[in-house]
């Protein structure tokens, strides 16, 4: 059975999550609540939440002030916040779970789900760090990418980011200058993420990085990259594809 802490200064919205998660997620026998930061550090000298719904923005110390003060904390956090781009871009870069307010009940009942499928593993302080990281830049575009894989974590920049290929429910990462990295995420997920950066799906199986295109090949089917690899574009993709490269929409070889 599951304990639940949930810190955050609105009532309302405590109380409403605390009515969700006693209505929809069986699984839980203890909800606490704190009101603020200092109010959660006290609860947790006494009690051990297997999750603790965190908000984001909270006057005083925020949530992110909360992951500072803890070392290696051994529960899964799933962050709630009001929409901020900002924020909720940080967060997915970080690899880490979170629920836009207002909490819908059934995005709370997946967040659980996805929490008793990695049941008895620890939350990886590394996660949090990098979060806390990526807070601090001005901007999402200079935002560390977590890439969680069988034997760990790794993290990257997006200037380091050459391609994405997706293999089912995984997706190979290629890197410049070092050996691709095999994430247990599928390629929509970072797709997602990274099209507002200016990725390119130039096919079902492939996400490029577009400043390491180098050609754009006569018969529109192939760019070629900084690397030498070619990858395919679909007949489906062309189109949107050709408006999207930095190549003046040119062939510029065969």
């Amino acid at each position: 059975m599951i304990k639940v802490l949930i810190v955050d200064d609105e009532p309302r919205s405590r109380n409403v999550l605390a009515h969700y998660i006693e209505t929809y997620v069986e699984e839980v026998r203890e909800v606490k609540q704190a009101e603020s930061v200092d109010n959660a550090l006290q609860i947790l000298k006494t009690f051990r939440p297997n999750i603790v719904f965190l908000d984001v923005e909270m006057p005083g110390k925020n949530g992110f002030d909360f992951l500072r003060a803890l070392k290696e904390p051994a529960f899964e956090v799933i962050f709630t916040t009001a929409y901020n781009q900002y924020a909720v871009q940080a967060i997915r870069f970080s690899a880490l779970d979170y629920l836009l307010k207002p909490v819908d009940p059934d995005e709370l009942r997946s967040a659980v789900n996805r929490f008793l499928k990695k049941a008895n593993v620890h939350q990886n302080p590394v996660l949090f760090d990098n979060l806390v990281r990526n807070i601090a830049h001005k901007r999402a575009s200079e935002f560390r990418l977590a890439v969680p894989y069988q034997d760990g974590v790794s993290f990257f920049t997006l200037d380091q980011i050459v391609r994405l290929q997706g293999e089912g429910n995984y997706t190979n990462i290629y890197i410049k200058s070092r050996k691709p990295v095999l994430a247990s995420k599928t390629l929509k997920h970072y797709e997602e993420m990274l099209t507002e950066f200016g990725f390119i799906r130039t096919h079902k199986s492939h996400l490029v990085n577009p400043k390491f295109i180098a050609k754009l090949m006569a018969d529109h089917d192939l760019v070629e990259l900084l690397d030498g690899s070619r990858v395919e574009i679909s007949r489906r993709k062309k189109e949107e594809v050709l408006l999207q490269l930095p190549l003046g929409n040119q062939p510029l070889d065969k």
